[in-house]
């Protein structure tokens, strides 16, 4: 600030920039504050601020309408058809980049899989590629779809304690022991249209 400059006025002119204010609006308010035009001067700031309260809830209407669009991509999971042996069943995807792989290997068609039983509780086979394993101790249950050593699905029936990236879970399990049955079983993946 120069010497001779007035410090309230250097202050008002601060406050106005940091306020938004264009170098043009500074100069009118500086100007009607010379001439004694307070109204004018209170008449454009009520405008200033007016505008900017508009910007301001037109910001958070946008803001509003991301995070609906956010929560209604983060309620809606992905789902999965998985037909065993002819027989339809819907599987709920989990959140995670093993799942990210798996729906693009679906999207270009559905994955066809052969599974063998193994100790009487799963079913599992070869995917014929890796997918990213975020493995984990889990507990498994009836329904659940989980990756082993990163190109392994497994198929559960009954329990089991081991390390697995979870893929999803059977949503109704009506059938699902039944169709899974005692010996090797086809298994098709696809994405629910």
């Amino acid at each position: 600030m120069a010497q001779n400059e007035d410090p309230y006025a250097y202050s008002v002119i601060q406050n106005l920039k940091d306020a938004g204010c264009t170098d043009e609006m500074v100069e009118k308010f500086m100007a009607l504050q010379e001439c004694g035009g307070r109204e004018q001067q209170l008449r454009l700031l009520s405008g200033h601020r007016k505008h900017l309260l508009e910007k301001l809830h037109r910001d958070e209407r946008r803001i509003d309408c991301l995070d609906y669009l956010i929560y209604q991509m983060e309620k809606k999971k992905m789902k999965m058809n998985v037909n065993v042996n002819g027989q339809d069943f819907t599987a709920t995807l989990e959140n995670n980049s093993a799942v990210d792989a798996l729906v693009q290997m679906m999207e270009s068609g559905p994955v066809t899989l052969q599974l063998s039983d193994y100790a009487g509780f799963e079913k599992v086979g070869p995917l014929g590629q890796s997918l990213p394993a975020s493995n984990r101790q889990t507990t498994t249950h009836a329904g659940d779809i989980v990756l082993y050593q990163g190109n392994q699905i497994v198929m559960f029936y009954g329990s089991n304690s081991w390390s697995y990236t979870r893929l999803g879970h059977i949503d109704d399990l009506t059938g699902w022991v039944e169709a899974l049955g005692s010996g090797d079983v086809t298994v098709t993946l696809s994405m629910e249209d």
